[in-house]
């Protein structure tokens, strides 16, 4: 996009487990793996599953950046898809991203407990719609915005308690509302955030 004002949509794609899961290798492997300075072949394996969900997402949305455990995307309305054909890309991320997950886990050469838990990791996405502004700084592009803070508010909200799993897709209703999006069957949560804000939203379950 480029540098100004936007009214579109913005997505966190977050791997669920990614900290714990990390850490929990670095403990176990703190005498082999990294003792010589190599890099394990579990963040190798992170790497390439958060490369995987940015390959997935964009296009119709632009990665903005990686985020640690997200990925941090951006979209003009009309780049995306609408109504039922929104929540089918969706569902189509995920099944992606379970595909790589799956891979990986099959190539996996390590059975310490660690390791073991790298078939927990899971992807839940975080959809809000709004206004944004893209600035360029140097040769990097980024996205600020009071909506941009209120997406990354929303990575903690009580959606996987609701729904009892990790992998789910929350909308937003300014989302829902500018992409004719229907979620009859969707429950609904409210979440507040900063400056007293309330937010509603849906939110669907993606692992099985």
């Amino acid at each position: 996009m480029k540098p100004g004002r936007h009214l579109g949509g913005i997505l966190l794609a977050d791997v669920s487990g990614y900290t714990r899961f990390l850490d929990d290798v670095q403990i176990a492997h703190r005498d082999d793996a990294f003792a010589d300075g190599r890099v394990p072949p579990a963040y190798s394996m992170m790497a390439g599953l958060l490369e995987g969900i940015a390959g997935t997402v964009d296009p119709p949305f632009t990665v903005v950046k990686f985020e640690g455990d997200a990925v941090f995307a951006i979209a003009a309305d009309a780049d995306m898809p609408r109504g039922d054909a929104m929540v089918d890309w969706v569902k189509r991320c995920y099944v992606e991203f379970a595909d790589r997950r799956t891979a990986a886990g099959e190539i996996w050469t390590c059975t310490c407990d660690a390791c073991s838990r790298s078939a927990s990791l899971d992807l839940k996405f975080i959809f809000h719609h709004g206004e944004f502004f893209v600035q360029q700084v140097a040769a990097h592009t980024d996205a600020l915005g009071p909506e941009i803070n209120v997406a990354h508010r929303l990575l903690k909200n009580g959606a996987a308690a609701l729904l009892g799993v990790l992998g789910y897709a929350l909308f937003t209703d300014e989302m829902i509302h500018a992409l004719d999006i229907s979620l009859p069957d969707a429950p609904g949560l409210t979440e507040a955030v900063d400056g007293g804000r309330v937010i509603t939203a849906r939110a669907i379950a993606l692992a099985p």
